[in-house]
């Protein structure tokens, strides 16, 4: 990597540390400790991610022409803003509002950060570009998550406050290193295929034209709904509620997340990324509705205590392999289906689907999780096996290189060794054949 990409994988890290403080907690904070109440917690999640539905479709069009820095730097002081005033939060109003901003501030920094990786990137590394983000992003949650949850006290409203002080801090300290970053000029994407509807123009509608763009965000939609929206409320809250876990508990299972992510994924890297990009996501849903079964039996299984733990913290595992199969093939997917100029637009366009999935994901999860454990359950299921049909059918729209990098790579190769072999050589014995020539 290069001193631009050191840096902004290091501040992705660091915020990220400061996110995982947080990130277990905020269902049990809001609804446990402020005393605030189920529905409550669930409208703060909502709101936390609705806010991006304000922000997102302004912030493509700045970062195109305006350059993502600025637009990160913005958005890290915004969080951390929001993230201090969600730890001084005692009431409905100033919770949603603190949501309100700090969901505004983390929405934004998303496309800014992904197209930072993009212009500090080449075709051939931008895929294990991506997969390092992610690596490092969930490092810093796990880590965070762990410390975080051997602070937490329920009857220390402080221990709560503190955790959403190092937030703010680390948010802080993204914008510090954001801004000694010199980004290069943007490196062209490479795109099978390439017509005058999706090269020249811009906007909504382009985006709307691009069938492909269209299909991965409704997949993307159905992965972080049927994942990540849960994270936050309906697995804490099925957790607690079904399977009787401590909340402490929770930030073991995000750890287990994260381990396995840290484990598996340059293992899982050298696995997918001579693989088609579809039939990859594809065995992500199959991962994910085992997932899901698991935490059934956690929950109904009527089994012990410690066998309902361990299979709880086990759906963390689970998820934590199919997510290290996802991160080395949606964000370079999006990527390489932008036309050039439009990079940060499809970006936030992206980053808008996850945070329209992320508001929809707690305000259903979070209630029926707590009380409708069974159908919580079949419910998400069948939307991971919805994830391996969506992924199938994104295959057949697109380009055999679109969905196989690797492909591009090998002919580039072929072409390297082709002039060596165009170089004069003794003539042979015989007069070679067009085919003995080829």
């Amino acid at each position: 990597m290069g001193a631009a990409m050191r840096r902004i994988q290091a501040g992705n890290a660091l915020s990220a540390f400061g996110l995982g403080f947080t990130v277990p907690y905020l269902y049990v904070y809001v609804a446990q400790v402020r005393h605030l109440g189920a529905s409550t917690a669930g409208a703060v999640l909502a709101v936390f991610a609705l806010a991006a539905l304000v922000v997102l479709p302004f912030t493509g069009r700045v970062i195109d022409r305006r350059g993502p820095l600025p637009v990160l730097v913005t958005g890290a002081v915004l969080a951390s803003m929001g993230a201090l005033a969600m730890g001084l939060s005692w009431s409905v109003t100033t919770a949603v509002l603190s949501a309100a901003l700090l969901g505004a501030g983390t929405a934004v920094m998303q496309p800014a950060l992904a197209t930072m990786i993009v212009w500090c990137s080449t075709p051939s590394t931008r895929t294990r570009a991506f997969a390092t983000q992610f690596f490092l992003a969930n490092l810093g949650l796990g880590v965070g998550g762990l410390i975080g949850g051997q602070i937490v006290d329920e009857s220390r409203p402080g221990s709560f406050t503190l955790l959403f002080c190092v937030e703010a801090a680390m948010f802080l300290v993204l914008a510090a290193i954001a801004a000694t970053v010199r980004l290069p000029r943007p490196t062209a994407i490479p795109r099978a295929v390439k017509n005058g509807k999706h090269a020249e123009g811009g906007g909504v509608r382009t985006m709307l034209g691009h069938r492909a763009m269209v299909q991965l965000c409704v997949l993307g939609f159905v992965v972080f709904f049927a994942c990540y929206g849960q994270f936050e409320s309906g697995l804490a809250a099925y957790g607690t509620e079904a399977a009787g876990i401590d909340p402490s508990t929770l930030g073991i299972a995000l750890a287990a997340n994260t381990a396995v992510i840290v484990v598996a994924q340059f293992v899982v890297l050298r696995l997918v990324e001579r693989r088609r990009r579809s039939r990859v996501i594809s065995a992500v849903g199959l991962i994910w509705a085992l997932a899901w079964l698991v935490a059934g039996f956690a929950g109904l299984g009527h089994g012990s205590r410690t066998m309902a733990t361990a299979a709880f913290i086990s759906t963390y595992a689970l998820f934590g392999l199919g997510e290290a199969m996802l991160s080395p093939t949606v964000a370079p997917l999006v990527a390489d289906l932008a036309p050039e100029s439009m990079v940060g637009q499809y970006n936030s366009a992206f980053a808008l689907v996850k945070q329209l999935a992320l508001a929809v994901g707690p305000a259903v999860g979070g209630p029926m999780a707590a009380t409708l454990h069974g159908p919580y359950i079949v419910t998400f299921v069948l939307f991971s096996l919805g994830i391996t049909v969506l992924a199938l059918r994104l295959g057949r729209r697109l380009t055999p290189v679109q969905d196989q990098p690797s492909l591009l790579s090998a002919s580039r190769l072929v072409a390297r060794h082709r002039p060596e072999t165009a170089e004069p050589v003794p003539a042979p014995a015989h007069t070679p054949t067009p085919a003995s020539v080829g």
